[in-house]
């Protein structure tokens, strides 16, 4: 199989496959909408957990090898196909609907399909590379225990359920984490640094389309209108805030690393770091849902009307918990603590029971003015080192 170089970038079947997991999280804020309760967010955030894990192997995988050629290709396509079901199962992810197959098992199965296929593409990717193979086979038995104790969840219901797929989620993420990092290989920053980039955007991308889901079935309105242009708005500061220029540093700082180190980083500031800027992405997704609802009118709902509980709670959270995994990202990758990133965190969180009693046009409001300050803050005080990181040639 042709090998990655350093030079690499993304191939369009990667950005194919990807489409698949818009498709997957559009699920996800969908069915955290028609359960906008505590449990029902913590039942997201794992189901986003199983996701992104299946989607990061292929990061890795398609790091080191072109995922456009020979085997790769046909089995890029089965994986493809398997995530699509396992998506298609997202609604029944925890109750299974009458008639038809059993949406829990399906879902169940078709995550170990998903794996399966991965780590059999990697086992032969691997060829002659001895420490990559020892490392694949040390790899092997915390994915069988994560979608095996999927598989014991998908027969239970309520607070045992729930428990056991935390624990599968435990067991892929804990598993991988013990078995280190030696015989992994990255074999291109600029490659791998650009997928986690385009992974953020289509789950910005998401955030979007819930604008336009949200408010499909309701009369366009003034409120409407503004409340689009707020959510717009907040997901544009977010784009920012990630691509303007700390994209750039960290795939600049994992260029430079080197061996177990460039593995080290890409594990933690990526694969686990990402996590929580996808969480939080969803998060504000389902928050922008339920505000376009409540100013249009939906479900008699009034312009007055405040935004509280697990909605608000999703929409300011979210954000927030996007600033923090930011913020994590950045200090892994460069040392560098983004201390305005974690105080707006903290305050969006200690603001939640103050703008619960608002209308929810106005906490849509508060949280755009503080991601537009927050810009407009970075962008006058690092003015000149944002224009010599944007610009400057990096050999």
């Amino acid at each position: 199989m042709e090998r990655i170089a350093e030079s690499s970038s993304a191939t369009n079947l990667e950005l194919f496959f990807d489409l698949v997991f818009v498709f997957a999280l559009t699920q996800v804020t969908a069915l955290m909408a028609e359960s906008p309760t505590g449990t029902g967010l913590l039942r997201g955030a794992l189901l986003l957990s199983v996701i992104w894990w299946s989607w990061i192997g292929y990061s890795w995988l398609s790091n080191l090898v072109k995922a456009d050629e020979g085997p790769a290709r046909t089995a890029m396509l089965a994986a493809m196909a398997a995530m699509f079901l396992l998506a298609l199962a997202i609604p029944e992810a925890f109750d299974d609907l009458p008639g038809g197959l059993d949406g829990p098992l399906v879902l169940a199965f078709c995550y170990l399909l998903v794996r399966v296929v991965h780590v059999w593409l990697f086992w032969i990717a691997a060829e002659d590379d001895a420490g990559l193979r020892a490392q694949i086979l040390r790899f092997v038995p915390s994915m069988i225990g994560g979608t095996a104790l999927l598989a014991i969840a998908s027969q239970l219901t309520g607070t045992a359920q729930t428990l056991l797929w935390a624990a599968a989620v435990l067991a892929d993420y804990g598993g991988t984490f013990l078995i280190g990092t030696a015989g992994w290989r990255l074999n291109s920053a600029r490659h791998f640094a650009e997928r986690y980039g385009l992974i953020i955007m289509i789950a910005l991308g998401e955030s979007i389309v819930a604008i336009g889901v949200g408010v499909t079935h309701l009369a366009i309105s003034w409120p409407i209108v503004l409340a689009a242009v707020l959510g717009l708005t907040i997901a544009a500061a977010l784009w920012w805030s990630y691509f303007d220029t700390h994209v750039i540093i960290c795939e600049r700082a994992l260029s430079d690393a080197r061996g177990d180190e460039r593995v080290s980083m890409g594990r933690t500031a990526f694969t686990y770091l990402h996590l929580p800027l996808m969480i939080g992405i969803v998060l504000l997704a389902l928050g922008l849902k339920k505000v376009l609802g409540y100013v249009g009118g939906e479900h008699g709902h009034t312009l007055s009307d405040p935004l509280y509980g697990a909605p608000l709670w999703a929409m300011y959270g979210g954000v927030a918990l996007f600033m923090f995994g930011y913020a994590a990202v950045s200090w892994r990758c460069i040392r560098s603590l983004k201390v305005q990133r974690v105080v707006l965190g903290v305050v969006l969180l200690a603001l939640v029971p103050v703008v619960a009693s608002l209308p929810a046009m106005a906490s849509l409001g508060v949280l755009t003015a503080l991601l537009v300050a927050l810009i407009v803050y970075e962008w006058v005080k690092y003015r000149d080192l944002r224009d010599e990181i944007r610009h400057a040639d990096h050999h």
